[in-house]
């Protein structure tokens, strides 16, 4: 007989530059011309043949128990016709999982998107809509060679964005 998962209910955020940073970066709209600054994505795609597509995903509620990482690229996401989103992170670090107390959720307005650091764990997107088509930024082989996918639940934990 297994133990029942201990559920870690994690409160969302809403999303700023500062809060943020430690996973990646906030990218909102800028005037047209404005010269290339740290306010970019700054990118690292240079391992392999960049992909950006749009990815159709459903709802899958708002608990999860994987957790993944890319160590080899940054990534890029946005959710399209305006809708808002949550995500779960926790910084890069050497270490084989994330610590429970490091994962962290934000709350992502329409009108913006995400750069991930590489190495970032992240859980999401997360939505209350039946469907939303996110566009995606990151290697056309990330998710074959370079998604390192740890089960919380080897631990006993799943966590619930409130």
């Amino acid at each position: 007989m297994t133990s029942p998962l201990a559920v870690k209910p994690l409160q969302a955020q809403w999303i700023t530059p500062e809060n943020f940073s430690p996973y990646g970066q906030l990218i909102t709209a800028s005037q047209d011309g404005k010269t290339f600054d740290q306010t970019d994505a700054q990118l690292v795609l240079d391992r392999g043949i960049p992909r950006f597509y749009i990815m159709r995903l459903h709802q899958r509620g708002r608990s999860f128990s994987r957790i993944t990482r890319h160590q080899h690229c940054t990534q890029c996401l946005g959710s399209l016709e305006g809708q808002e989103w949550l995500i779960a992170v926790a910084p890069a670090s050497a270490l084989a999982a994330p610590e429970m107390e490091a994962i962290v959720a934000f709350r992502i307005p329409g009108n913006c998107f995400i750069k991930l650091n590489m190495g970032t764990w992240h859980a999401g997107p997360y939505f209350e809509a039946e469907s939303i088509d996110f566009y995606n930024l990151e290697l056309s082989d990330t998710n074959i060679t370079d998604h390192d996918t740890v089960d919380l639940s080897q631990f006993g934990w799943q966590v619930e964005i409130v």
